[in-house]
C-alpha cells in the first residue's frame, strides 16, 4: 500500500467482495475495497466514534456497518452479560474498520485482485496490521476475561482465544483469535501488534497505536450501561471478609489438650481410688479393734421378688416337663405358624430405602426433586488408559507444538469408538440378533437402548443417535471419516497438513455451543451427534491446567433414563444394563484389547452386595457349624470312654442351635405378616446375635444341671425344675433386658437399624420363651436317654456301664476356683487391674471417633470390578457429581426483582442466588463450577443483540416467534428493543409470552442460547396465565469427592449455602414465607445419616442401657447399687469398644451402630450373669462372693459366650466382603474380647471393692440346708 499514515485518511473503504483466502465460514468473508481516500460520514453501529452533527465521520460505508453489526452480534452473543467488555469489543474493531484517521493505526499489508459478477477487477485487502497500546489492549481484555457462558458454567473467553482456552488465554493471544481468518468469524487476517507506551520498535512512521480509553468491567458504559455483575467482574464483587483463620490444635500449657486431660482425669480416678483403700483400711481396722470378727451379715430389703421368680420357675416346669413331647409340638406348631409369615418376606436391596427413612430432609428433597424433574440419571462408564502408551509431541500448523500422551492416538480412538458402536448396536458386521436387543415382558416388546436413554434434545421419541453418550469420538460426530480426514491448510504462508489432532486440540478448550465449527479447514463440528456439547471432563480424565491432548485416560458414559423402581422400564433398563456389563467384560478379557481399565453400571453396586452376601453364605453356615460343633462337644459330661456316645450331648446342642434358628425364623415370619421389611443385614446379624444370647442360656442351664447332684426321693423332673428355677431368674434377666433393649432401638429413625433392632428383640424374645419350654421339654428328653444309658445318635443301644451320681465340674470350674479366682482376686491384683482400667478408661474417654462415614469400597467384595472404578474414578476425574439448587414454590420469576434475585449478568443483585453460589466455588465449599442459569439463559436469549428472539414480519406467522434459522428479511421485528440504561428485563406479559419459545428453542449456531437441553424448569401447564413455577433448579458442580468424610462436609455446606440463599430471597416482595431452596444430589440420601450419627448413636445406645438398669434392678429385688454397677461396666465395654474402632481404623457408620446396639446386648450376658451370682452368694466377705462368682458362673459365661463366639468370629475372617471383614469380623472380635476383659477380670474386682453389702434372706434361710447337703 502506498497510503500515508495521516490523519484524515482511510486505509480501506467499503466491500468489494469475498476474500478468496477463505473457505467455509460462519459468515460471509466480505473484504473492503483498498481505498486510500478522505473519511465519509458515519451514520450508526459505532457510537463511541460520534462527534455529533455533521462532525461525526468514518471511513466505512453502509454494506460495511451491516457487515461489522453482523460479526459483532454473534460476539456479542456471549459477552453481551458485561455491557463494559462487549462496548471495548465494540470499540476494538469500530476502530480498525470505521476510524476517521484509519490510517494512524492501521497498515495494510497484503491485498489481492477479485473479479466481480460485472467483470469488474478491483483489489481488496485481506490482510493488515493493527497497532494498539497495550493499556487499551490489556484494558479490553481484562473487562472480558472473567464472562461467563451460563448453560456451561465455563468462560466466554475460552470460545475466542482458540488452543489456549481460559486459563491460558492472554490480551495477545485474544487479539490473535480475533484477526485469524480461519477462525469462522473473520473475513480476513488481522496482524494486532500490542505496543508498550514510548516503543517506536516496528512501528512504521505516521502511526500512533491505538490508545482509547477501555471501560472497565466494574463502570457503566457511556450508552448507559451497568456495570457487569460480580460474576463476570471481579471488581464488581462486594467486599467479603477473609474466612477465620482454621482453629489451632487443642493445647493445654503447649502439650496435647486431650492427652492433658486424659492425664488429669487418670490422676483424678488413681487419687479417688486409693483415698477409698485408706478409708476401707482404718475402718476395718477399727473393726478389728472393736472385737468384730468378718462382717455381719444383714437383713436388708425383702428380696422375695427372687424367690418368687424362682418358685414359679419351678412348678410351670415341672408340669411342661412332665409332658415334653407335648410341648415340643407345640412349640414347633408355634414356630411353624409364626415362619409361615416368611412366604410374603420382603428383602429391601435399595440402598435409598435401606439407609435413609421415608421423612428424613434428604429422602423429601429426594422426592420432590424426582416427582418435578425426572431422577438421575443412570450412569454406565468405562474409563480407560493405555499405561504402556509412550507420548509425543504433534507441531500443529495452528496451534504450535503440543504435548499427546499416549492414550490420545488415532487408533485408540478408533478402537474406543468400535466398543462404543459395539455397545450401541454391536459390529457392522454383527448379525440383527447380535445387538443390544432383548424381549421385556413388561413392555410386550422387544426392547433396546433407544426405549430407556437419556435424549436430551429427542425425549418423546428417540434414535439411537439421540442417546446421550459422552466420550472422545463424540467430537468426530462417532464418525471414522472424520477421525481419518486431512486436508491441507495455509496458515500465515505457510502450507501444512491438519488432521484429527488439530481438531481434537480445538474442540475441548471450546466448552461452548459456538462450537458448530472448527477453526482449521477440516470445518467439522464439535458437538456430539446427538447435539449438545460434550464437556472435556466428561471425555478425558487425568489432564492438569486444560491441557486435554495430555490427558491420561478416556471416559465413556451412557446415561440412561432413571425410573422409580415399580416402573416397567426400570427392569429394561436393568437388563440392558446386564448386557452391558457383559459386552464390557467381554471386551475386557479379549486378548486384543488395548486398553487397560474399569468400569461400572448403575446397577453394579446392587449386584456385587447381593453377590458377594451369596458367597460369603457359606462362611456364615461355616461359623455356625463350628459354634454348634463347640456346643456339642463341650455340654458333654464325658465320665468314661465307654460312656461317650451316652454323655456327650450331640443332640443338645442341635436343639440349642434349632431353639436359635426358630426363633428367628419365627421373628422373621412374624414382622412379614405384618409388612416390615428385612433386609441383608438382618440375615446376618440377627441369628449370629441370637446365638450369642442363646448358647450363653444354655451353657448356664446344662452346666448347672450337671454340677448339681439329685437329692435323695428327687425324680428326674423334679430335679430339673429345681435347677432351672435357680438359673431362669439369671436367663430372665439377660433376655429380658436384651429384648426390651432392642425394642428402644427401634426408635431409631434409621430404618436399617429400626429394622434391625425390632427382629433382633423379638428373635431374642421368642428365643427365651422356646428355651424355657422346647429346649427343657427336649433336655428332659435326653437325660431320661442318659438315665437308661442309651446311647445318642442310636437310641436302641445300651451300655452296662453306669451313670455316676455326683457332681461334675468339669476342668473350667476347677481351675476357675483354685487358680483364676484366686489370682485374680489378690490385693496386689485387684490394685492392678483397678489402675489399668482407670489409665484406660482415662485415654479413651477424650478419644474421639474423627471417622464417620462408609465409603462405597468397603461394600464391595475383593477382586471387585468395582474397586478398580473406585480408584481410576479418584485419581482420573476431574468434577464430582452434579449439585442441583431446587427452589420450591412461592417465588416470583416474572418480576423484575424477582428475575435480579436470581440471575448474574449486568443489573442482577451483588447477593443473587447465582451469584452466591459463585462465590461459594472461590471458598472451600466443594463447589467446583458454579451454577448454570436458566433466567441468565432466557434474559440473553431476549437481547436484541442477537438473532435468538425475533418476530415475523411477514406471511401468514406476522407477531408470531421466528426461530434464528430464518431468514432475517423474514423476520426483521425484535422480541425486544434495548432499553436506555441497557438492563434488558421483560414485564411479566413478556416474560411468559416468551418463555414457552425460549424453552422449545434448540441450540444452534445462530442462537446458542435455546434452552431445549436443559430441562432445569418445572411448570404446571394446566394452571392459566400467568405460569406458575412449583420448582426450578440451577446446576452446579461439586469438587471431585473421595471419601464420605467429603460426601458429608459438601452436603453441609452445600445446605448452609441453600439456607443462606432461602433467606435473601423471602425479603423480595411477594415471596411466601415458606418459599425454599435446597440442593439436591443424587448421594444425599445416602450421607445425611453422618450429620446426625453422633446423637442418633448416642440416642439408641442410652435406649439400650437404661432398660438394662432397669430389669436388673427389678429382678434383683430393687438392688439399685448392683443395677448401677452393671450399668457401669456394659457403658465400660461400649466406650471402649467405640476407643478401639478408632485405633483400628473401623469407621463409625450405621453398620458400626448395629454392632454397638448389638454390642450392649451381648455385654449383658458376660456382666449380668455375674453380678446376679454374686448378689445371691453367702460368703462372708466381698472377696470370697465376687470369688464364687467368678469360679461358678465365670466359668459358664466363659464357655458360653466367649468360647461360643470365638470360633463362629475368626471364621469370618475369611469372607471375601471387606464389609463383613471390617463390621462383623473385626468390630465383634473387639466386642466378644472386650467383653471377656470387662466381664470376667475387672467386673469381679469392681465386686470386691464396691459390690452390695446385703443378701437375700431367702439365701440366707437356705443355707443351712445347703451345707448339710
Amino acid at each position: 500500500s502506498e497510503a500515508q499514515h495521516e490523519p484524515g485518511y482511510c486505509a480501506f473503504y467499503d466491500e468489494c467482495g469475498r476474500n478468496p483466502s477463505v473457505g467455509e465460514s460462519l459468515i460471509p468473508p466480505l473484504v473492503p475495497c483498498l481505498n486510500y481516500s478522505r473519511h465519509v460520514l458515519l451514520l450508526q453501529v459505532c457510537p463511541m466514534l460520534d462527534q455529533g452533527e455533521g462532525n461525526t465521520f468514518a471511513c466505512c460505508s453502509l454494506k460495511q456497518l451491516s457487515s461489522l453489526e453482523t460479526s459483532l452480534t454473534l460476539s456479542k452473543a456471549v459477552l453481551v452479560r458485561c455491557p463494559s467488555c462487549a462496548e471495548n469489543f465494540a470499540h476494538l474493531h469500530c476502530i480498525n474498520t470505521c476510524s476517521p484517521n484509519q490510517t494512524q493505526t492501521v497498515k495494510v499489508t497484503k491485498v489481492t485482485n477479485i473479479t466481480n459478477s460485472l467483470n469488474n477487477t478491483k483489489e481488496v485487502v485481506v490482510g493488515y496490521q493493527a497497532f494498539l497500546n497495550t493499556n487499551f489492549a490489556d484494558g479490553a481484555f481484562k473487562s472480558c476475561e472473567n464472562v461467563r457462558i451460563p448453560a456451561t458454567g465455563g468462560f466466554a473467553i475460552a470460545t475466542m482465544c482458540g488452543r489456549y482456552g481460559a486459563k491460558l488465554c492472554t490480551a495477545q493471544r485474544w487479539y490473535d483469535f480475533q484477526g485469524d481468518s480461519s477462525n469462522g468469524l473473520a473475513p480476513l487476517d488481522i496482524d494486532f501488534r500490542l505496543i508498550k507506551d514510548g516503543d517506536t520498535e516496528g512501528v512504521p512512521t505516521g502511526v500512533i497505536p491505538y490508545n482509547g480509553r477501555a471501560l472497565k468491567c466494574n463502570e457503566t458504559t457511556p450508552s448507559g450501561g451497568q456495570v457487569c455483575s460480580c460474576q463476570d467482574c471481579q471488581e464488581s464483587c462486594p467486599s467479603v471478609p477473609s474466612p477465620p483463620p482454621p482453629p489451632s490444635p487443642f493445647t493445654i500449657f503447649e502439650i496435647d489438650g486431650f492427652l492433658f486431660i486424659s492425664l488429669i482425669l487418670f490422676s483424678v480416678l488413681v487419687f479417688a481410688f486409693l483415698l477409698y483403700l485408706c478409708v476401707a483400711c482404718v475402718i476395718k481396722h477399727k473393726k478389728r479393734q472393736n472385737g468384730k470378727k468378718g462382717e455381719t451379715i444383714k437383713k436388708g430389703k425383702d428380696q422375695n421378688c427372687n424367690d418368687v421368680t424362682q418358685k414359679i420357675s419351678q412348678c410351670l416346669i415341672f408340669d411342661l416337663i412332665l409332658s415334653s413331647f407335648k410341648v415340643l409340638l407345640l412349640s414347633a406348631g408355634v414356630v411353624v405358624v409364626f415362619s409361615a409369615g416368611l412366604k410374603s418376606i420382603e428383602l429391601t436391596t435399595d440402598p435409598v430405602e435401606l439407609w435413609s427413612a421415608p421423612n428424613s430432609r434428604a429422602r423429601q428433597e429426594k422426592d420432590f426433586h424426582d416427582m418435578h424433574f425426572n431422577p438421575f440419571f443412570r450412569t454406565n462408564q468405562l474409563i480407560l488408559t493405555a499405561p504402556d502408551r509412550k507420548g509425543y509431541i504433534y507441531d500443529s500448523l495452528l496451534f504450535g507444538q503440543q504435548n499427546f500422551s499416549g492414550i490420545i492416538s488415532k487408533d485408540l480412538i478408533i478402537e474406543l469408538l468400535e466398543l462404543q458402536t459395539r455397545i450401541l448396536v454391536r459390529s457392522s458386521e454383527s448379525t440383527a440378533d447380535e445387538n443390544i436387543t432383548f424381549w421385556s415382558e413388561d413392555l410386550n416388546r422387544t426392547a433396546s437402548l433407544k426405549d430407556v436413554c437419556y435424549a436430551p434434545l429427542n425425549p418423546s421419541n428417540p434414535t439411537l443417535t439421540d442417546c446421550a453418550v459422552n466420550s472422545l469420538p463424540q467430537y468426530f460426530q462417532n464418525s471414522i471419516d472424520n477421525i481419518n480426514a486431512k486436508v491441507n491448510m495455509t496458515e500465515l504462508g505457510v502450507t501444512k497438513e491438519v488432521d484429527w489432532r488439530d481438531h481434537l486440540i480445538y474442540s475441548p478448550a471450546s466448552h461452548s455451543p459456538l462450537s458448530f465449527k472448527d477453526i482449521t479447514d477440516l470445518d467439522m463440528s464439535c458437538m456430539a451427534d446427538y447435539g449438545a456439547p460434550v464437556f472435556s471432563f466428561l471425555a478425558v480424565g487425568g489432564y492438569k491446567n486444560e491441557d486435554y491432548t495430555n490427558a491420561e485416560a478416556l471416559i465413556m458414559t451412557f446415561s440412561l433414563n432413571n425410573y422409580p423402581r415399580n416402573n416397567p422400564k426400570f427392569k429394561v433398563a436393568m437388563e440392558w444394563e446386564k448386557e452391558f456389563l457383559k459386552i464390557v467384560q467381554d471386551y475386557q478379557k479379549s486378548p486384543d484389547t488395548n486398553f487397560t481399565f474399569a468400569y461400572m453400571a448403575e446397577r453394579s453396586l446392587e449386584d456385587e452386595i447381593n453377590r458377594t452376601t451369596a458367597e460369603d453364605i457359606p462362611i456364615f453356615m461355616i461359623s455356625y457349624a463350628v459354634i454348634f460343633v463347640y456346643i456339642a462337644v463341650a455340654l458333654g459330661e464325658y465320665s468314661s470312654c465307654k460312656r461317650i456316645l451316652v454323655d456327650s450331648k450331640f443332640l443338645v446342642g442341635l436343639g440349642g442351635i434349632l431353639v436359635v434358628g426358630c426363633s428367628v425364623l419365627a421373628s422373621m415370619g412374624f414382622y412379614s405378616w405384618i409388612g416390615v421389611p428385612s433386609s441383608l443385614v438382618i440375615l446376618q446379624v440377627v441369628p449370629f446375635l441370637v446365638l450369642a444370647v442363646g448358647a450363653d442360656n444354655i451353657f448356664i442351664f446344662v452346666l448347672e444341671y450337671q454340677r448339681d447332684v439329685r437329692r435323695p426321693g428327687e425324680t428326674r423332673e423334679q430335679h430339673i425344675g429345681r435347677v432351672l428355677g435357680n438359673v431362669a431368674p439369671s436367663m430372665l434377666l439377660c433376655s429380658l433386658s436384651e429384648s426390651v433393649c432392642f425394642f428402644l432401638g427401634a426408635l431409631s429413625t434409621m430404618p436399617a437399624v429400626k429394622t434391625f433392632a425390632l427382629y433382633a428383640a423379638l428373635a431374642v424374645l421368642m428365643d427365651f420363651i422356646l428355651q424355657m419350654t422346647a429346649f427343657v421339654a427336649l433336655l428332659s428328653l435326653d437325660a431320661r436317654r442318659q438315665d437308661n444309658n442309651r446311647c445318642e445318635l442310636i437310641c436302641c443301644v445300651t451300655v452296662s456301664t453306669q451313670r455316676p451320681y455326683k457332681r461334675n465340674e468339669g476342668f473350667l470350674l476347677p481351675f476357675m476356683r483354685k487358680y483364676y479366682a484366686p489370682f485374680l482376686l489378690h490385693s496386689y491384683t485387684r490394685i492392678t487391674v483397678v489402675k489399668l482400667q482407670l489409665q484406660n478408661k482415662s485415654y479413651f474417654s477424650v478419644l474421639s471417633l474423627n471417622i464417620f462415614g462408609l465409603d462405597q469400597e468397603l461394600a464391595m467384595p475383593q477382586g471387585s470390578y468395582m474397586l478398580d472404578y473406585f480408584h481410576y474414578l479418584y485419581k482420573y476425574f476431574e468434577v464430582g457429581v452434579p449439585v442441583y439448587f431446587v427452589t420450591k414454590r412461592g417465588f416470583n420469576f416474572t418480576t423484575v426483582e424477582g428475575m435480579n434475585a436470581v440471575c448474574s449478568s449486568v443489573g442482577c443483585d451483588q447477593f443473587s442466588l447465582t451469584q452466591k453460589i459463585h462465590g461459594a466455588t472461590c471458598a472451600v465449599s466443594y463447589l467446583a463450577i458454579p451454577a448454570n442459569s436458566w433466567v441468565d439463559d432466557f434474559i440473553d436469549w431476549l437481547n436484541p443483540g442477537s438473532k435468538c428472539c425475533r418476530l415475523y414480519t411477514i406471511g401468514p406467522n406476522t407477531g408470531k416467534f421466528c426461530p434464528a434459522n430464518q431468514s432475517s428479511l423474514l423476520c426483521l421485528r425484535k422480541c425486544m428493543s434495548i432499553p436506555a440504561d441497557g438492563v434488558l428485563r421483560p414485564d411479566g406479559e413478556q416474560f411468559n409470552r416468551f418463555l414457552p419459545d425460549f424453552l422449545g428453542n434448540r441450540p444452534d449456531l445462530q442462537c446458542p442460547k435455546g434452552y431445549l437441553t436443559a430441562f432445569h424448569l418445572s411448570r404446571n401447564n394446566d394452571l392459566p396465565f400467568p405460569f406458575i413455577f412449583p420448582a426450578s433448579r440451577f446446576m452446579a458442580y461439586h469438587t471431585t469427592l473421595t471419601n464420605s468424610q467429603e460426601f458429608t462436609a459438601a452436603l453441609q455446606m452445600t445446605r448452609e449455602l441453600a439456607y443462606n440463599i432461602t433467606m435473601g430471597m423471602r425479603n423480595i416482595s411477594g415471596t411466601s414465607p415458606d418459599f425454599e431452596v435446597f440442593p439436591y444430589t443424587v448421594t444425599n440420601t445416602f450421607y445425611e445419616q453422618y450429620l446426625t450419627i453422633v446423637p442418633e448413636g448416642l440416642f439408641n445406645i442410652s435406649m439400650c442401657l437404661l432398660p438394662t438398669f432397669v430389669v436388673c434392678c427389678l429382678l434383683l429385688g430393687l438392688d439399685l447399687w448392683s443395677g448401677l454397677l452393671n450399668l457401669i461396666t456394659i457403658i465400660m465395654i461400649v466406650v471402649d469398644t467405640v476407643g478401639v474402632m478408632t485405633l483400628w481404623g473401623i469407621d463409625y457408620n450405621a453398620v458400626a451402630l448395629i454392632n454397638l446396639v448389638t454390642a450392649v446386648g451381648i455385654s449383658v450376658e458376660f456382666v449380668s450373669h455375674l453380678t446376679r451370682s454374686f448378689a445371691l452368694s453367702i460368703k462372708p466377705t466381698h472377696v470370697e462372693r465376687a470369688m464364687e462368682a467368678t469360679a461358678n458362673m465365670g466359668s459358664a459365661v466363659f464357655a458360653g459366650v466367649a468360647m461360643t463366639n470365638l470360633p463362629g468370629i475368626m471364621v469370618l475372617a475369611f469372607a471375601k466382603a471387606q464389609l463383613i471383614q471390617i463390621f462383623f469380623f473385626r468390630l465383634n472380635l473387639v466386642i466378644t474380647l472386650l467383653g471377656m476383659v470387662h466381664g470376667l477380670i475387672f467386673l469381679p474386682v469392681l465386686l470386691s471393692y464396691l459390690g452390695t453389702h446385703f443378701i437375700f434372706c431367702i439365701m440366707q434361710r437356705r443355707a443351712p440346708m445347703k451345707l448339710r447337703a
